[in-house]
């Protein structure tokens, strides 16, 4: 048998795991990096988070992805050479993080790695019958294997499509096994780049579960400030956004736009919602003369505006759940502020009170992925709603 095999094997037979959970999303502000002890599989799964860091990358590493990120045409030699390149970069992060953390390499099991989102391409937003959904993440899998001396599952999105997915969001897989609870109905609210949730009703009926994406979460907030802000790379604080109004043209606007009556689930990402998203509707609603605090004010306003909509479509003005809060847009005050008043009786509370950090959630749902593809199978969920495959995610690359 190859040793790489009879590693991967012993590994699986193991009755607990120590894997590394990767996450680095649209808003390419850093590498998460949780380093997890996993025992079981399945329902059964149980997660303990031993270390958590959020490495935040340099600009000149920020420059480089955004030279590629989101964009139709790009430089397909600077694609290759940074594909190899991120997985190198993170696999430095990786080493770094146990040396801080005094753990040896050797320790860990295995390295679950999330990539880098370049392009997102759900059939939503290609003409072209020709082809279906797909997706595109870069930061080879081989090249953090071999650096780091760790086996490591890369590449999750690619089974979600191939099983006739969107390649996204791939959270309710995780969420299902260690968030579902039989007493609460639960809603799992992520607020990244993108905002998404998972929807975790009690009693723990696979056929209800399901996971969609909403609509901007900080992706045009952060793209703006970008722009107009140098040096600035998010709203800290919504200060920006406190000093301006709601212009109600601008945000019916920003509104208009058939993904936001599309079923559920459904994935976007920056692919539409970008600046040229909103020079649109600025140039429809003659609003090009705005502050930039008005402006800021409004996107604030549309993100949460989208994602309490979406909320109310599931709960079906039902009180009886707790939403659970994760991800960079739960610490944007004003954000969580239209949220909350938009929903009064829910009652709102952030993964930490089920014992995982709210920033290392996503990291965290990575490492429980390479869990089940190694130690589990395939998570059933969805039963009878299309776009939620029954399959387990993740290539592996060997170090050696």
């Amino acid at each position: 048998m190859n040793p790489n095999i009879s590693a991967l094997y012993t590994i699986a037979k193991k009755p607990e795991r120590v894997i590394i959970g990767l996450m680095s999303g649209t808003s390419v502000d850093g590498l998460d990096v949780a380093l997890c002890r996993i025992s079981g599989q399945g329902t059964q799964t149980n997660v303990q988070l031993l270390a958590f860091e959020t490495v935040v990358y340099e600009k000149s590493f920020k420059d480089h992805i955004k030279s590629v990120f989101s964009k139709r045409n790009v430089d397909l030699e600077k694609v290759c050479l940074l594909n190899a390149w991120v997985g190198t970069e993170h696999a430095s992060i990786i080493l770094s993080c146990l040396k801080r953390w005094d753990i040896d390499p050797t320790s860990v099991d295995l390295i679950a790695s999330h990539g880098q989102t370049i392009y997102h391409a759900p059939k939503l937003l290609h003409p072209d019958d020709e082809f279906d959904n797909a997706t595109l993440q870069i930061g080879d899998g081989d090249h953090i294997a071999v650096k780091t001396g760790i086996i490591t599952l890369s590449d999750f999105r690619q089974k979600h499509v191939a099983a006739g997915g969107e390649g996204a969001p791939l959270a309710v897989y995780g969420d299902y096994l260690i968030f579902s609870s039989r007493k609460e109905n639960r809603i799992m609210l992520n607020i990244g780049g993108i905002a998404n949730f998972t929807y975790l009703p009690s009693g723990l009926d696979v056929a209800e579960v399901f996971s969609t994406d909403v609509g901007t979460g900080n992706t045009l907030m952060d793209a703006y400030m970008q722009a107009h802000f140098p040096g600035k790379y998010f709203d800290e604080n919504a200060a920006i956004a406190r000093q301006g109004k709601i212009h109600g043209a601008l945000l019916q606007a920003l509104k208009d736009n058939e993904f936001f009556t599309n079923d559920f689930p459904k994935t976007i990402g920056p692919e539409l919602f970008n600046l040229d998203y909103l020079n649109v509707a600025m140039q429809k609603t003659d609003t090009s003369n705005l502050s930039h605090g008005d402006i800021m004010a409004t996107l604030n306003r549309f993100s949460a505006d989208m994602i309490v909509d979406a909320l109310h479509r599931c709960m079906t003005n039902r009180t009886d759940f707790v939403v659970y809060t994760s991800g960079g847009g739960m610490h944007n005050p004003l954000l969580m502020e239209h949220i909350h008043e938009q929903l009064p009786g829910i009652t709102f509370r952030d993964t930490a009170e089920l014992e995982v950090n709210p920033d290392a959630k996503e990291a965290v749902l990575f490492a429980i992925l390479a869990n089940e593809a190694v130690a589990g199978g395939q998570v059933a969920l969805g039963a009878g709603r299309n776009g939620i495959p029954a399959v387990s995610m993740g290539k592996i690359s060997f170090p050696a």
